[in-house]
């Protein structure tokens, strides 16, 4: 179906792709696949000419989905595996706009293309009205700044809630990132919508309990949880899940269908700084047109994933992105988000 383009969208595309400070002698790659959303590569072609800047497309076929679990939202396309000479096309340019499905965040690609001086900024594929409604100012990068500064300061992260969440995390060798909506610096990746900081720990560092409790979000499955489930989790990886209900038994199942350790593994941990973003967003849109991308951004949710942790050397195609809602996250016993909200 083809999607009338409003104004006030490609004026969104123009502003983002402005801060990105692509200039006239650098060369930009639109990357799509068959099944990205044809109205924000339209958008994001649209915006490049009128900001005056040469690019050129390139489109990969979408990946059959292998034998094994179908894979929602992970942040880890795998529209370049097996295309080389894609991959140094993308190491050749100096921007690439990712417009893949599930976008380059987690591929394992992506650490050869960013440490060839490449930049990535990845359009998550939302509809473009959620683009719109999130785009990112100065004030946002300056609130996710001031959390990077924090995190990278402190040796370690607890997280706790009244439904039982108890969990420790060792920052020591963590890799954080932080995401505010755009990228101007070489080697560096960003995805719009943004507004939140991640830490990747190092191997064995995370341990101890996760309620996920009602109202809390499974985005792999694009769901409020219902029932509560609880996770242990011992150096790193989730080691058991319990609760009643379908939630519960979702987890189990489809984390068993991998057959990979790896999917059980810790991710990223952080939380989310956007003001904009919007709690109930996901009630909103059809499944088909949102990542979830502006629920991991909700401010104050404590944000827990599994799966990819580039920077424990796991890849794999299982992950879950779980918001917590209501937690108290502190570094080094000062805490930064109470009870759900932001300090």
């Amino acid at each position: 179906m083809t999607v009338p383009i409003e104004a006030a969208w490609l004026d969104a595309f123009v502003q983002v792709l402005d801060r990105c400070k692509i200039t006239s002698n650098e060369s930009v790659v639109v990357l799509s696949e068959r099944q990205s959303r044809p109205v924000l590569v339209e958008l994001t072609e649209l915006a490049l000419a009128q900001l005056g800047h040469r690019y050129y497309r390139l489109v990969l076929p979408t990946p059959v989905n292998i034998e094994g679990p179908l894979v929602r939202s992970t942040g880890a396309s795998t529209a370049l595996m097996g295309h080389g000479a894609a991959v140094s096309a993308l190491c050749a340019a100096d921007v690439v706009v990712d417009l893949t499905v599930e976008g380059l965040m987690h591929a394992p690609e992506t650490a050869e293309i960013l440490t060839s001086g490449t930049r990535v900024m990845n359009i998550s594929n939302e509809h473009p009205e959620a683009l719109s409604r999130l785009l990112p100012d100065e004030s946002l990068k300056d609130k996710v700044k001031q959390a990077v500064k924090q995190i990278k300061g402190a040796k370690t992260m607890s997280v706790v809630s009244a439904a039982g969440t108890d969990l420790a995390v060792d920052l020591l060798d963590s890799r954080t990132v932080g995401v505010w909506g755009w990228t101007d610096r070489p080697g560096t990746l960003a995805h719009w919508p943004g507004g939140l900081v991640v830490s990747f720990p190092a191997a064995n560092t995370v341990n101890g309990i996760l309620v996920l409790a009602p109202g809390d979000l499974n985005l792999t499955f694009k769901r409020y949880i219902e029932s509560a489930v609880t996770l242990t989790i011992k150096n790193d990886h989730v080691t058991d899940i319990s609760g009643q209900g379908a939630d519960c038994a979702l987890m189990k199942d489809y984390l068993a269908a991998f057959g990979d350790k790896s999917a059980y593994a810790t991710s990223h941990v952080g939380w989310g700084l956007n003001p904009a973003a919007r709690y109930e967003a996901l009630t909103l849109y059809d499944r088909a047109d949102t990542n979830g991308t502006e629920l991991r951004a909700v401010a104050g949710n404590f944000l827990y994933s599994t799966g990819a942790n580039e920077f424990a050397g796991r890849f794999t195609r299982g992950h879950f992105d779980l918001p917590m809602m209501g937690c108290t996250i502190a570094l080094d016993e000062q805490v930064v988000v109470e009870n759900g909200k932001p300090v």
